[in-house]
């Protein structure tokens, strides 16, 4: 854990936060939501293996990169299986739905799918998943020893909206109360849009919870 650099990149017309979580000794890395207009981002990942893309759910400002970046970097993508049909459905990914932020999108499938309670190993170190819907059906958010990784979940001082195709607000906030703000108060959330948080700040000072 101690080895391992967590690098932020905003990335995209709606400022979407793509996470490189890599071991720079050994030259490799994860990504998580490679979002739209990545050219950033891949300008740092040049040198780099990369070993997976990781999503935390299947919205386009969250996946726009992911094409380029499978391509040049021949890596597999994960994506929790109730969003299988996102990445090649632009009407799901809601690439249809702003045609101002571009063409409809669509790539292929992901490689694997995720599930609640599943472990993932790169790295030398584990990422659990944790389902966490209401967002979207497939929310995920991924645990790596102190940091969340909270898709668009939970933010500093706001959570995620539920008023696109999947969302639910009943099953936000369970996923809040019941994944989230069970973890230590120390435990730092990485969300998809926005400042950086902690769990203890959110379960304090959060308006919406």
């Amino acid at each position: 854990m101690n080895q391992l650099r967590i690098e932020t990149f905003t990335l995209g017309p709606l400022a979407t936060n793509a996470y490189l979580i890599s071991n720079p000794r050994e030259k490799k890395a994860i990504i998580i939501d490679p979002g739209m207009r990545p050219q950033l981002l891949i300008e740092h990942i040049t040198e780099l293996q990369i070993d997976a893309i990781l999503l935390t759910h299947a919205h386009l400002d969250h996946i726009g990169g992911v094409d380029e970046i499978r391509k040049l970097k021949k890596c597999p993508v994960y994506l929790h299986k109730l969003e299988s049909k996102w990445l090649t459905d632009p009407e799901l990914n809601g690439s249809t739905r702003w045609p101002e932020l571009g063409p409809p999108f669509s790539t292929a499938p992901a490689e694997f799918t995720l599930e609640e309670g599943q472990t993932l190993r790169f790295l030398d170190t584990e990422f659990k998943v944790l389902h966490t819907p209401g967002h979207s059906p497939g929310s995920v958010s991924f645990l790596h020893g102190e940091n969340i990784f909270s898709g668009d979940v939970l933010f500093q001082h706001s959570m995620g909206r539920t008023d696109l195709p999947g969302g639910n607000s009943e099953q936000l906030y369970e996923s809040i109360y019941e994944k989230l703000f069970v973890l230590k108060d120390t435990v730092k959330v990485h969300p998809g849009h926005g400042p950086s948080t902690t769990i203890g700040h959110e379960r304090e000072h959060n308006p919406f919870l």
